[in-house]
């Protein structure tokens, strides 16, 4: 429930915004990538220029933030391989201890 009055709350009045901005910056702008020489000059909708754009940003913030966060996923990974040790250690001694109890020939340990 929450999640469709959080889709009707944010994403619809932004989809409506986004496509009154198209529909509003439908004439071709020239795309001039060449500043010095004017040679490479490229014509397209300021739609498209605004919203390319804004998916490079998001492109370029995405992997930033991937690479700022590098140290705690080798944590998380370094974490995760101690644990599987202990819990491959942990499951050893109680097979020991269980082959111990079931011995009964075996001298048992005394707590002092």
């Amino acid at each position: 429930m929450w999640r469709s009055f959080g889709f009707v709350l944010i994403v619809l009045p932004l989809a409506i915004i986004l496509i009154a901005l198209a529909v509003a910056n439908r004439a071709p702008v020239d795309l001039v990538l060449d500043p010095f020489a004017g040679r490479f000059v490229v014509q397209i909708p300021l739609f498209l220029l605004i919203f390319g754009s804004l998916g490079l940003g998001l492109l370029i913030g995405g992997f930033a933030t991937w690479i700022s966060q590098g140290k705690w996923r080798k944590t998380a990974r370094s974490r995760r391989r101690e644990a599987y040790d202990l819990r491959r250690q942990a499951d050893r001694l109680e097979r020991e201890l269980e082959a111990r109890e079931a011995d009964p020939h075996q001298p048992r340990l005394t707590a002092e």
